[in-house]
């Protein structure tokens, strides 16, 4: 199918059938304003950026050929963290539904949390249709793919849980207990691990899966916010936001090896491997920049500016393009890796969170 059909039409049957969703009774009804349909290129083959905006509450889809916007979906309350199945047809993504906060602020000055918005979006990459609300806990911020995509993994940030979700009956199956405030969450590429940071904590919390067990917690720096693996599964790295450092960690002896420095005032946040692992992408939040480190002498190379405030960060399946999604700009940096520049600026919804890149049905 082209990619017309593949976004347009049948996202459109689809939502027009349902509204968006496969379970209204039991799921939150998808977030305002209604999804829209650019004309997509048929000829297009590119892989579909995904970007979720926390503050609109929808999901941008980016031709990477194009570089521009095809399909804004609904999908419910601050959507965050996505990731993608293995099969490439599903994208699930954290929604949630308690009220945005800043670090420190008096949760007694915050407005109540609606509980019924949280749950775990279930997108069909295939028709861009919202297909169901996962229940997964209390305000899910993060999410992960067991390998052979028969599971979900959920930081819940409020309730300093890990869930894990078994989709063949969309039940959480168990929980860990893990630091405060959890937030990166990843499975290790061999798929025996679950990785979850604790931004209050300090540390990345490592579970076997197969075990069913927490092995342990690593302290890594002040508030973690995310996890990277090289693809080999032999290091991990984890920045550290308030210390301004990346732990880089022996996967298999479960230890710090070294701590980088990224300078004074970086704020490192996501990080993204190259395909090849021979580098790492860090975006800085605040400042501005995403930092290239050279993973076999572990030193920072250089640098881009992205733009305000870059969070979320995925790289290009041939390792020349980076993508960040910008808060507070409401747009998607797109960075040529080669000549370390951003080459352009899509506009997105209101305050990109997330990435994720998905190749389409042929």
């Amino acid at each position: 199918m082209n990619r017309r059909t593949w976004i347009s039409l049948a996202w459109l049957a689809s939502a027009a059938a349902c509204g968006g969703a496969s379970d209204t009774s039991s799921s939150p009804a998808p977030a305002e304003p209604a999804a829209t349909i650019a004309p997509a290129s048929p000829t297009a083959r590119g892989p579909i950026l995904y970007v979720t905006n926390e503050r609109s509450g929808n999901v941008s889809l980016i031709d990477t050929v194009t570089q521009d916007v095809i399909a804004t979906v609904p999908l419910g309350k601050r959507p965050r963290g996505l990731a993608v199945s293995p099969d490439q047809t599903r994208i699930y993504v954290a929604l949630s539904g308690s009220p945005i906060a800043g670090p420190g602020v008096d949760e007694s000055t915050l407005p109540p949390a609606d509980k019924g918005a949280d749950g775990i979006g279930v997108v069909d990459t295939r028709t861009g249709a919202m297909l169901t609300i996962l229940r997964a806990g209390s305000d899910p911020e993060t999410v992960a793919v067991s390998v052979d995509g028969s599971r979900v993994f959920i930081a819940n940030e409020d309730t300093a849980q890990a869930s894990i979700v078994t989709l063949a009956d969309g039940q959480i199956a168990t929980s860990f207990t893990v630091g405060e405030e959890p937030e990166g969450i990843a499975v290790s590429p061999d798929g025996s691990q679950l990785w979850v940071t604790s931004e209050d904590a300090g540390a990345v919390y490592v579970i076997d899966l197969a075990a069913g067990k927490l092995l342990r917690s690593i302290e890594v720096g002040p508030r973690p916010r995310s996890v990277g693996f090289l693809p080999d599964g032999s290091r991990a790295y984890i920045p550290s936001e308030n210390g301004a450092t990346l732990a880089v960690i022996d996967v298999k002896a479960l230890k710090v090896l070294k701590q980088i420095a990224l300078g004074d005032g970086m704020r490192p946040m996501g990080v993204a491997v190259a395909p090849d692992g021979t580098a790492l992408y860090v975006s800085t939040g605040r400042s501005r920049m995403v930092l290239i480190v050279d993973t076999a002498t572990d030193q920072v190379v250089g640098s881009i500016d992205a733009g305000p405030r870059p969070w979320g960060i995925a790289v290009s399946a041939d390792g020349k393009t980076a993508y960040t999604a910008n808060g507070p700009s409401n747009d998607v940096s797109i960075i040529d890796l080669t000549t370390r520049q951003v080459v352009k600026k899509v506009p997105v919804g209101d305050g990109p969170w997330g990435v994720a890149l998905v190749q389409p049905p042929q």
